[in-house]
């Protein structure tokens, strides 16, 4: 357990000492029996009483009490040295080691734990109970079960006031913890009095946050330092960029100065590879990047070389298909050429060998789109959060038109996800400032048999299709060149005013004749339902007439007979 701090105070400042004693006791209120409500009292007798043979059973629910967790320190102190001897005097403590290593009986005690300890290693290296014995097994053979997820814990904003769960980050050793930024992101719509504070949460204990970041300005982004888990990196609404040691307490560690600051809130911050791991990036809206590939508000994938010499090499390319802000921005794990984006209603991923449109793309949904993540485990395999509340996973191994499995999360819009390094688990953040964790099928979670081949052949497919459409636009774009190069610019923009009049007509057309085949549809399908009665009827009226035909035929064979 960690010690956040450890607080000293003189013994004289802590107040007036109580001193208690011990007295016999006070009889202060002595309440005597009233003689008339006894006298009301009636004795009942007989008593009836049912019995049944049967076990008596019902259905019932109980609703139990939340157990409320709490983590507190201990500190502990060297001791077992003698009085004559200061622990804190480091000549002492060598002297003191020296004579003890001298006895006898120190020597016999240490030769026969040696043995023991000796024995035991022998022992561990002989058999290791740890043993992996199917590490190159990396393709699993999954059951065909249905996909399916279910919820685990919900995080809930403890403020009055709730706020937006801005961004997610799962803690680096063993994912014991989620650290969730809250903010509001309305522009000087901020509701007074709102918090500032973010908190990092224990996922066995949703009652209370572990531990509250108190920054001066409200937290967009919260990554962990995946090299130091003690160390938290922050993005403030305020375009600063705070740092936390969670071992130093809830205050602000670092925090970047106003001057060399970001102008606009800090919508993107990650931890850099680097030998010390403490070098960090971050982003915002007031300046383009130059570090590395990122999506702006409107609509481009910017590609940036970080080691450009010259200024205009920096921007390396652009990938536009957006019709409005990015709002995630991840590279495949497993094939980093190529890349998924979200943004306005759909999910693309693209290939940085195909500029000029994405590969793949998802259908344009009715509510807009505002975060998505690849799976870590699965290549295949990415997720989408909506804002009417629903998260999708998507495995286009499976299908391509239709998420592999949608669920409605909440009631309130979805802001942001973040994938557990496992695949098993997900986190979503809502509007509200509720964090829900949902824990994904093992089908979800586990690379199929030859998954990795085939999510490579379908991205190669794609990419081949997209430079094959991409040439065939260029070859007509040239022959349009070609013919409209010797005509004069009147006689251009005379055929330019013909093709749009004849496209507007052509459009109304089609227009009209939907409405009318729309139209005759309904009318038919109205003459339908009044004919029916009338077939009916005359279904009926023909078999009268058959039964008569057929009496008088009789009647008729009877007097022939006759």
């Amino acid at each position: 357990m960690e010690i956040v701090y450890v607080y000293l105070k003189k013994r004289s400042e802590f107040g007036k000492q109580c001193n208690f004693s011990d007295r016999p006791a006070d009889l202060n209120i002595d309440i005597p029996p009233n003689p008339e409500l006894a006298a009301q009292y009636v004795e009942r007798n007989p008593v009836d009483m049912g019995i049944q043979c049967s076990v008596s059973m019902s259905e019932h629910e109980a609703n139990t009490e939340r157990f409320e967790m709490e983590t507190r320190g201990v500190n502990h102190v060297e001791g077992g040295w003698p009085k004559d001897v200061n622990s804190l005097e480091l000549e002492q403590t060598i002297r003191f080691r020296k004579k003890v290593e001298k006895d006898e009986n120190y020597i016999n005690a240490i030769v026969q734990l040696g043995s023991i300890m000796e024995h035991c290693i022998k022992q561990n290296n002989a058999i290791d109970i740890y043993q992996e014995y199917f590490n190159d097994e990396e393709e699993v053979e999954v059951t065909d079960e249905a996909s399916s997820a279910k919820t685990i814990n919900v995080f809930r904003d403890p403020q009055e006031i709730k706020r937006t769960a801005t961004h997610l980050s799962w803690h680096p050793d063993g994912n014991r913890k989620l650290a969730v930024a809250y903010s509001c992101l309305d522009f000087q719509r901020a509701p007074a009095g709102m918090s500032h504070e973010s908190y990092i949460w224990d996922l066995e204990n949703p009652n209370r946050p572990e531990m509250a970041l108190k920054p001066s300005s409200p937290l967009v982004t919260l990554e962990y330092n995946p090299k130091d888990s003690h160390v938290i990196l922050g993005g403030c609404y305020n375009g600063q960029i705070a740092c936390w040691d969670t071992r130093k307490g809830s205050l602000v560690a670092e925090l970047s100065t106003i001057e060399f600051s970001h102008r606009d809130p800090v919508y993107g911050s990650i931890w850099l590879q680097s030998k010390t791991g403490t070098e960090c990036f971050s982003a915002s809206t007031d300046g383009q990047p130059t570090k590395f590939m990122v999506g702006t508000e409107q609509g481009i994938v910017i590609s940036c070389n970080r080691k450009a010499k010259t200024s205009a090499e920096k921007i390396v390319c652009t990938f536009s298909g957006h019709h409005g802000p990015i709002y995630a921005l991840q590279r495949n794990p497993f094939y980093p050429k190529n890349f998924l984006t979200v943004g306005d209603w759909t999910a693309r991923i693209w290939s940085e060998d195909s500029r000029e449109s994405s590969i793949m793309w998802t259908k344009y949904h009715m509510a807009h789109l505002t975060d998505g993540a690849w799976s870590p485990v699965r290549p295949a395999v990415f997720f989408t959060t909506k804002t009417d509340g629903t998260l999708d996973i998507w495995d286009f191994v499976f299908k391509q038109s239709d998420p592999a499995l949608s669920l409605k999360v909440c009631d309130e819009a979805l802001y942001c996800l973040r994938v557990q390094d496992n695949g098993c688990l997900i986190a979503c953040g809502s509007q509200q400032g509720t964090t829900t964790l949902l824990e994904v099928s093992s089908g979800l979670s586990t690379v199929q048999r030859n998954e990795k081949n085939i999510a490579f052949s379908i991205f190669e497919r794609e990419t081949r299709r997209e430079k094959i459409l991409e040439a065939r636009q260029k070859e007509m774009r040239l022959k349009e060149k070609g013919k409209t190069e010797g005509k004069d610019d009147d006689q251009k923009d005379k055929e330019l005013a013909t093709n749009l009049e004849e496209m507007v007509a052509k459009a109304e057309q089609e227009f009209f004749d939907i409405i009318f085949t729309e139209l005759k549809k309904k009318e038919a399908e109205a003459m339908e339902k009044k004919a029916k009665p009338q077939k009916k009827q005359s279904l009926e009226m023909d078999e009268e007439v058959e039964e008569d035909n057929t009496g008088e035929e009789e009647g008729g064979d009877e007097e022939k007979s006759a």
